[in-house]
């Protein structure tokens, strides 16, 4: 076909062309980066070398999405709200938003549908990484939203300016902290990170959570004080044990955490999407008409499973997508039409939501391979840092689909241009 044309869907439906060089790609990382490492084995299908085109105005879209929630996860009586389901050390606030966010959309037939909200969102970095070998068939037509250098510079702005918020001063010694780092899937960006932190002055070590602790002299490793931690341990609140000197100089205030635990309270809980998409509560605490509209559009109806409900969810579960409120990685989530009673009853033991099913788009490359489409849309309170796409096959993104993995998002030029 003519992929030079203007139109998004029958290029998602019908465009073999493999824009990255996925061999080139890998290439060019180690030369940059010596210290990266993928295993072959395991990131096989981390990058796709598929494009997803999406057109602009829904890009923008979900860019006002992202502001709007920003916006009202700033309001007294939002917060109040989400607050009363939140674990206790989510009252303590730092004074920051929490970072970057990342805000997972299907694109439908009636624009995109936010379906969940994420305060550590992973593939920031990898996907800025993409943007720069990205060699499209159709350059006047369809482009990348930013650069690489541009989203990588504004990625740490970012996280760094969160900090700034929290302590009111520069990161001058920064731990990337995850449970045995080097054994998660998304190592590679850590390493990224780490070198990007450099890169804006900022000396940054990757840590597991048990290599520091918490004294007289403030939270340390082996080699001296830390005064930032990036966080991308999924115990959003600090409960584990391993994690509680990370917690004692969080609420001490001698640490930046980015994100905290406030943060993944107000943004990242899953029914907190019951309280963003309803226009009349979100009216109620004074947001504004416009922000109220678009989240009512675009969140598809949510509602949290309790004893009253379940009965007449079970009857309508074809309709809708389980998910653990305070779950990630899809891990626990189901879709109603493929429940058994079996996993239904051990749901009752947990916090989950219901949400009105909003099926995922699809992209059809070489040999007529379809695949599953989502977009991620990675944003701070500065606005838009980066659109990237997950290309899958099964239930989730799970990295490992022939052809599938992190993908560039090319969308159409701006009518200026």
């Amino acid at each position: 076909m003519d992929c030079a044309t203007l139109e998004s869907a029958p290029l998602n439906q019908r465009c073999a062309c493999e824009v990255v060089d996925i061999l080139r790609l890998h290439e060019s990382i180690r030369g940059a980066f010596p210290e990266f490492t993928t295993d072959p084995a395991v990131h096989a299908h981390l990058f796709s070398p598929y494009a997803l085109f999406v057109d602009r105005p829904a890009l923008e879209a979900m860019g006002r999405v992202a502001a709007a929630v920003f916006d009202v996860a700033g309001n007294p009586g939002y917060s109040q709200r989400v607050l009363q389901w939140a674990p206790d050390i989510a009252t303590h606030d730092p004074g920051s938003a929490g970072g970057v966010l990342g805000l997972d959309f299907h694109l439908t037939v009636d624009g995109p549908r936010l379906i969940e909200v994420n305060t550590n969102p992973g593939g920031l970095l990898l996907n800025a990484l993409l943007l720069d070998a990205v060699r499209s068939c159709a350059p006047p037509a369809w482009a990348t939203w930013t650069n690489a250098a541009q989203a990588r510079d504004a990625a740490v702005t970012a996280w760094m300016e969160d900090a700034r918020q929290q302590s009111g001063r520069t990161p001058s010694r920064l731990a990337i902290v995850d449970s045995t780092p080097r054994a998660q899937f998304l190592y590679p960006e850590f390493v990224l990170y780490a070198n990007a932190f450099r890169d804006h002055g900022v000396d940054c070590v990757i840590s597991a959570p048990e290599d520091l602790s918490f004294g007289s002299d403030g939270l340390e490793d082996a080699h001296g004080r830390i005064d930032t931690v990036y966080n991308r341990l999924t115990d959003f609140a600090l409960e584990d044990a391993s994690h509680a000197d990370i917690r004692e100089a969080y609420l001490a205030g001698d640490v930046a955490l980015m994100p905290h635990p406030r943060a993944h309270a107000l943004f990242a809980d899953k029914r907190n999407l019951a309280v963003l998409g309803d226009p009349a509560l979100l009216g109620g605490f004074g947001v504004d008409a416009g922000s109220t509209a678009l989240l009512g559009q675009v969140i598809p109806p949510t509602v949290e499973l309790v004893p009253a409900n379940r009965d007449a969810l079970w009857a309508v579960r074809n309709g809708y997508f389980f998910k653990p409120a305070a779950g990630f990685g899809s891990r626990g989530s189901y879709r109603g039409d493929k429940l058994t009673r079996r996993t239904w009853a051990s749901m009752a033991s947990a916090t989950y939501i219901a949400q009105a099913f909003a099926p995922p788009s699809m992209r059809i490359v070489h040999g007529g391979q379809s695949l599953k489409a989502d977009v991620r849309c990675f944003a701070s309170e500065a606005g838009v840092l980066l659109f990237a796409a997950r290309l899958y096959q099964g239930q989730t993104t799970n990295m490992r689909t022939p052809g599938g993995g992190f993908a560039a998002v090319l969308t159409s030029s701006r009518i200026e241009e």
